[in-house]
């Protein structure tokens, strides 16, 4: 599955990894899921040649959430094994989904995740530990990468070996991951409320909750461009936002509150050195009038 928003520039290569990507295995449809799109991109999906094409459309910008519900919808779950979510500027490598695939074999695996790499090849740090105050006042004082390197301190996993081997992990980005269907029956449907970002935290860690488990398995890569939300105020805001949210939502009150205050240090640190995407998330967390209730489109 592929949600796709006014990605024509990006589809056509992501649709072109899949024969050779999803090699070994039986793939029983593509559904692009469109969150209605006003470029091409519905067009660029139906008229892809070899796959077994599902255009759905979603019939407004619903969020990457509303969309990967509406396209399980268009599914009937009982007849797969597993469904995988991926955004459109992906890129499979050669067999990953059937390596990703007999991971999720693994007894109480739900959910497989790939190395997620640039297009140049650079890792991605895609791997997260559990939000929690402590990590997120380390972050806030020495940023997400310094902090990941002490340890456990950090929420962001950024040593070089562990993205060397498969293992667990408590969640991951979702840019791309395969979800069994056993999984998805019995978690449910994904949290649309978040719009985009948290909400693949909120369903890995909810999977957990029921007792399925995330697995990494590094030889499984797909290329992946991403890094909006690194340069648009508006989606810095949202991410921001959603993970206070997320972290309120399955902590009590005082722990909430001290997430709160350091998550707002920390951007509030890096608005006074000038960053726009801070600034941005600054006032969404001090106004709550301000926050972003419906994606444009």
């Amino acid at each position: 599955m592929i949600v796709t928003y006014n990605s024509a520039p990006v589809l056509g290569g992501c649709l072109a990894s899949l024969p050779e990507g999803t090699d070994g295995v039986d793939l029983a449809a593509v559904v692009v899921a469109d969150n209605a799109s006003k470029d091409d991109s519905l067009r660029i999906a139906e008229k892809a040649a070899g796959l077994p094409m599902r255009p759905v459309q979603v019939g407004r910008n619903a969020g990457y959430a509303a969309a990967i519900n509406a396209g399980i919808a268009a599914l009937d779950l009982h007849e797969l094994d597993a469904i995988f979510v991926m955004n459109p500027d992906c890129r499979l490598r050669p067999g990953s989904l059937a390596v990703l695939s007999q991971a999720l074999g693994r007894p109480g695996t739900g959910i497989a995740v790939p190395r997620l790499i640039s297009t140049e090849g650079v890792l991605h740090h895609s791997l997260r530990r559990t939000p929690a105050v402590r990590r997120a006042l380390a972050e806030a004082l020495l940023g997400g990468h310094l902090a990941g390197r002490v340890g456990a301190l950090g929420e962001m996993i950024v040593d070089p070996g562990r993205y060397e081997r498969p293992g667990p992990a408590d969640w991951a980005t979702g840019a791309a991951m395969l979800i069994s269907a056993a999984a998805l029956d019995q978690v449910g449907p994904w949290d649309e409320s978040f719009l985009l970002y948290s909400e693949e935290t909120e369903y890995a860690l909810r999977a957990a909750d029921a007792g399925w488990s995330l697995w990494y398995e590094p030889a499984a890569v797909v290329e992946h461009i991403g890094g909006e939300a690194k340069t648009s105020p508006m989606l810095a805001a949202l991410l921001t936002v959603n993970r206070v949210r997320l972290f309120r939502r399955r902590r009590g009150r005082i722990a909430s509150a001290g997430f709160y205050l350091a998550v707002l240090l920390g951007e509030a640190m890096r608005a006074a050195a000038g960053r726009r995407t801070a600034r941005a998330s600054v006032v969404a967390l001090l106004r709550p009038s301000r926050r972003l209730r419906a994606l444009p489109g």
